[in-house]
């Protein structure tokens, strides 16, 4: 399954990249609650879903995140698309092509979290996150 989200942001792909990283996860996403490990590029965070093993790796136009453990094998990327400035995607995916709908909504709201989270750091707008990014 995938999900997306389109954010209106005003940043380029290495002030992206730069930014979202592993220890900064809680700032930009409300579902992320809380970074316990942070090893550069890998680390372990509490989640909507539970305690994770993530790994961060920088792609071309952002940036892609895994959680190897989950059982959804669940992924999400953020990135900068050059014919659409103004504009970041999150995408993410699951390897499953149906889920129960809590479930569903949950990854929804993980997507929709990106965005406002996005849109409160990159462009100074309230989107509802900002008070969850302090």
């Amino acid at each position: 399954m995938e999900f997306f989200a389109t954010a209106k942001v005003t940043v380029s792909e290495q002030e992206l990249q730069q930014q979202v990283q592993i220890a900064s996860l809680p700032r930009f996403c409300a579902s992320i609650y809380e970074v316990l490990g942070d090893q550069g590029e890998q680390g372990e965070i509490n989640t909507l879903w539970g305690v994770f093993r993530v790994h961060r790796e920088a792609i071309c136009g952002g940036v892609r995140f895994t959680l190897p453990g989950c059982p959804n094998a669940a992924a999400w990327t953020v990135t900068i698309d050059g014919d659409r400035p103004g504009e970041a995607t999150v995408h993410c995916t699951i390897n499953r092509r149906q889920h129960d709908a809590d479930f569903i909504e949950s990854l929804e709201a993980f997507v929709e979290d990106w965005r406002e989270g996005l849109e409160a750091r990159f462009t100074g707008v309230d989107t509802g996150a900002a008070a969850r990014l302090a």
